[in-house]
């Protein structure tokens, strides 16, 4: 996602970036480690309900040590923050490490004790995913910006606030849709979870209601955005992949009772996540040979 932002966006505007391209690796590299020592820690605490989950992804205890697990959470969770330290210092925004300490604080804390409390864990999620976008805008457009390119970066920086809102509500849905999968195994674990105090058949009516949030959003954005400015292949891709696979899922959480439905729906929102961010390269694209 973020090579793509980068590469397949950024890199098309011909404006300057904060951040030369190995240095922006680094901030991959940062991101990808606080998020693996994320998983691994959550994967800790996790052990019980996983085996009655999905016992064949259980990894801890069966194919690392728990002390290995703990020592990798650590050393990925070190390199990353320290990384995010360093880059602040090379956009002499110093003050910026914090974030990356706060987003893998709230990483363990999530894995310890706020995923089992109603909606918490579930909206963690999707605001870390949703901010490793912002981060972008952060360390390559903010540190840049001045009076005179305030309006184009500003620009540029909504359109990433855009997707990662569009992140967001896709991932918060899908952890709902997780936990409607996971239901069984929470439920015997003590977990709080949206399904286990509503109900599966009303957590899966209130899915069908949230699903129509990225439906109208989606298809307002294409008509204002893509088909209004003349974008055809952006207005066909949106169409295409974006929407018509959101509706598909609308259709089918309506009817969807069996922990294999709703897995197959969180795999759906998955590939809607991916073609979303990948948008944003045949949205530039298109701009720039109609241009």
């Amino acid at each position: 996602m973020q090579l793509i932002f980068r590469y397949g966006f950024l890199e098309l505007q011909n404006i300057p970036l904060a951040l030369a391209d190995w240095q922006y690796i680094l901030l991959i590299v940062a991101t990808v480690f606080i998020a693996a020592g994320g998983y691994i820690i959550n994967n800790i605490f996790d052990v019980e309900t996983d085996t009655a989950n999905k016992p064949k992804n259980v990894i801890v205890g069966q194919y690392i040590s728990e002390t290995k697990a703990y020592n990798l959470y650590t050393g990925f969770t070190i390199i990353g923050v320290a990384l995010g330290f360093y880059l602040s210092n090379v956009i002499s925004k110093p003050s910026f490490a914090s974030l990356f300490i706060v987003i893998a604080a709230t990483l363990y804390f999530y894995a310890t004790s706020l995923k089992q409390s109603l909606l918490i864990g579930n909206l963690i999620v999707a605001l870390l995913l949703s901010f490793s976008v912002i981060i972008i805008g952060i360390f390559d457009l903010f540190p840049l910006t001045n009076q005179e390119n305030r309006p184009v970066l500003g620009l540029l920086f909504g359109i990433l606030l855009d997707y990662a809102i569009f992140a967001f509500i896709i991932n918060f849905i899908r952890e709902i849709v997780k936990d409607l999968q996971d239901v069984n195994g929470d439920s015997n674990q003590g977990m709080n979870t949206l399904p286990i105090v509503l109900g599966v058949i009303k957590t899966t009516k209130l899915v069908f209601v949230l699903s129509f949030i990225p439906v109208i959003l989606t298809l307002n954005y294409i008509y204002s955005n893509l088909f209004a400015s003349g974008l055809l292949y952006g207005t066909l891709y949106g169409l295409v992949f974006i929407l018509a696979p959101l509706l598909y899922f609308t259709i089918k959480i309506w009817s969807a009772k069996t922990t294999q439905d709703f897995h197959h729906l969180s795999t759906v929102l998955k590939w809607i996540l991916f073609f979303g961010i990948l948008s944003i390269v045949v949205i530039s694209l298109n701009i720039k040979y109609n241009a």
